[in-house]
């Protein structure tokens, strides 16, 4: 009589079945989607004026129900994840380390404090709110730092089990809704607190969110103004490799140890050995647009997928709490660049 093997208990709910192998054609789908996505929103915010990553992500948004689709799981994962720290890679050859430097002294000690003082607000705002360090470094980083990119930076850092699709979600909304906001708000303080062209480009350039709209924002008030806040918004776009290194530091990886050998992402890396390279030599100014060109697209591409992705129901449920660990370490940030305008004006 032939033995037949009987299945294991935790085999009646295919727990023991080995997970189905993923090959390069699984991908298609998902990212597939995606890209058309992503081309959508490039086509709005060429035609209508508006931010990339936030028709990207409303966009997304509006096709979460194909979430629902196993087929296209991998593809949006792929999407959300894989080029996403691309994209962060590419970002290292949007600056250097003249870019920094040409700041001056106090004016980079100001900047410093400004980022400090704002990732902790987000923190301390997000612990009080009952919504863990995680979210508030998730926050407080992307006001500090440079709006979605930064957001999606140390969302890959932080991982899905600190930082969930759905809290990513609700940081690029609200951080992509303030940062359009403060586009029109800040020239307008400028004006008031009667800063000339420096002044207002620090305060700009300090505190607004994204760095198109610090831009555009600054060129608003005056061109000097806006050369100060590219200048300035870029050192604050170099500060995101060492934001990520002490993220990565206080949240090590799961199940390792803090006091354990530190090891940096290799996204991280490669950030810093790009804005090395663009500091070493001159970069072709074609090859600069390419990238800064695919970094975008990349990123924005993660933004589409992030959004198909995220839960709904956990985004309808979350209150106003997440809103006010956003704007809490906004208020902080223009509050502190408005000081350190008005002494270096």
């Amino acid at each position: 009589m032939s033995t037949r093997s009987l299945p294991q208990g935790a085999d009646l709910y295919g727990d023991l079945e080995p997970a189905p192998r993923v090959t390069p054609v699984h991908y298609l789908p998902g990212l597939g989607v995606a890209v058309l996505a992503t081309l959508a929103a490039g086509y709005l915010s060429d035609h209508y004026g508006a931010p990339l990553t936030l028709m990207a992500l409303l966009i997304g948004l509006s096709l979460n129900f194909l979430s629902a689709d196993a087929r296209l799981a991998p593809g949006l994962a792929f999407a959300s994840r894989t080029l996403l720290r691309l994209g962060i890679v590419l970002v290292g050859l949007r600056v250097t380390i003249a870019q920094v430097a040409d700041l001056g002294p106090w004016a980079l000690v100001a900047l410093l404090l400004i980022v400090a003082a704002t990732i902790g607000a987000g923190v301390v705002a997000a612990r009080t709110l009952g919504l863990g360090a995680a979210f508030g470094t998730l926050a407080g980083g992307a006001v500090a730092i440079c709006g979605a990119s930064a957001a999606l930076a140390l969302a890959a850092v932080l991982g899905e089990r600190r930082a969930s699709q759905a809290q990513l979600t609700l940081v690029l909304v609200i951080v992509s809704a303030l940062s359009s906001f403060a586009m029109f708000l800040y020239p307008i303080v400028a004006h008031l607190m009667r800063l000339d062209d420096t002044g207002a480009g620090f305060l700009i350039g300090a505190s607004i969110h994204d760095v198109a709209q610090a831009l555009g924002a600054g060129y608003s008030f005056s061109p000097g103004a806006g050369e100060t806040a590219a200048i300035v918004k870029l050192a604050r776009v170099a500060l995101l490799a060492p934001v990520l290194a002490l993220a990565a530091l206080y949240f090590p990886t799961e199940g390792a140890k803090r006091t354990a050998y530190f090891r940096l992402p290799w996204f991280v890396i490669g950030f810093f050995a790009l804005a090395a390279l663009n500091s070493a030599i001159t970069i072709p100014a074609m090859v600069g647009d390419i990238a800064q060109q695919t970094a975008s697209a990349m990123l924005a591409c993660a933004v589409a997928a992030t959004g198909m992705r995220s839960p709904m129901n956990t985004l309808l449920d979350s209150g106003p709490r997440p809103m006010l660990a956003v704007v809490i370490p906004t208020v902080v940030a223009l509050a502190l660049a408005a000081m350190a305008a008005a002494l270096l004006s």
